[in-house]
């Protein structure tokens, strides 16, 4: 199915995630985030971690001029009211004319009509990335009806073929959560190994990935590194951070406190040391049309 080409710590890719942890933490990407309720806290939390700065700016009249100056935007669909339906619809026009990165997370999509409708309104503006479950993805794609609720009840895997469908539709990186992380620009397919289930057992462990996500792509804009690239080098980090907090852990509420912890210490080389990431040589699928 697949070719290991590179032992994993030998990977170019990991080397360009060693150096955007780098550069995330050398001049703070300012990250605008419109997320659900149930997150904000916590995702700020992740990007002060991480090394950026956070900003909740999810007012109508606001959001479009915020995404114009921002470094990275997240808009994320979990409590999408009609204010932030309004606020993110905004952000997108102003993030889309400033050509500021911005990520789509299409939180429990599917089933659901408003957010689901919300979610094609904002994919048609071209999204730098997609961050989403399996089942959101394939929703996304037109191809299933979602989950249950935020939770997937598909395997990564099995929305390859729906992640490399919205790329090349939409020009856009589609990183597809799961055990084992599946990454695409529609051509190329990445594999992340790292991470741990305790992530699912906090609110906001892969709503937060979504702000990450800006972040990175947000201090890669001006450089040679691609937004697959830095996709990939947010989802590496991000995992790694919760294998070391994991490890010492006592359950779902230490982690929370650890993995803040991870956030903020873990270095370019621990990353380097630790990442275990798989470039897929034969196409997982068939090519899409």
């Amino acid at each position: 199915m697949s070719d290991l080409l590179y032992p994993p710590s030998a990977h170019p890719v990991v080397a360009d995630a060693m150096r955007l942890l780098e550069l995330v933490r050398e001049a703070p990407p300012l990250t605008h985030c419109i997320t659900n309720a149930v997150v904000t806290g916590f995702t700020a939390n992740v990007l002060l971690a991480v090394g950026a700065a956070p900003a909740m700016v999810d007012i109508v009249g606001e959001s479009e001029l915020f995404a114009g100056v921002a470094t990275g935007v997240l808009i994320n669909l979990g409590t999408p009211t009609p204010e932030q339906r309004a606020a993110g619809l905004e952000a997108a026009a102003g993030a889309v004319a400033a050509g500021t990165p911005w990520v789509l997370d299409p939180v429990a999509i599917g089933a659901l009509p408003v957010r689901t409708e919300h979610a094609q309104r904002l994919v048609e503006q071209r999204p730098t990335a997609i961050r989403g479950n399996a089942s959101e993805i394939l929703a996304l794609a037109g191809l299933s009806a979602g989950g249950r609720g935020v939770d997937a009840t598909d395997s990564p895997d099995a929305a390859a073929d729906a992640a490399r469908l919205l790329a090349t539709r939409h020009g856009s990186v589609v990183a597809v959560s799961g055990p084992i992380d599946l990454i695409t620009d529609g051509e190329r397919v990445f594999r992340v190994a790292n991470g741990h289930e305790l992530l699912t057992r906090v609110t906001g462990g892969g709503c937060a990935l979504g702000a990450v996500m800006a972040a990175f792509l947000g201090a890669a804009r001006g450089t040679r590194l691609s937004p697959l690239t830095a996709v990939t080098a947010a989802t590496l980090f991000y995992t790694v951070a919760a294998e070391r907090a994991a490890a010492r852990s006592a359950g779902p509420g230490s982690f929370a406190v650890a993995f803040l912890d991870e956030l903020a210490s873990t270095t370019a080389d621990d990353l380097g040391a630790a990442a275990r990431v798989e470039l897929v040589a034969t196409p997982i699928v068939e090519a899409v049309s």
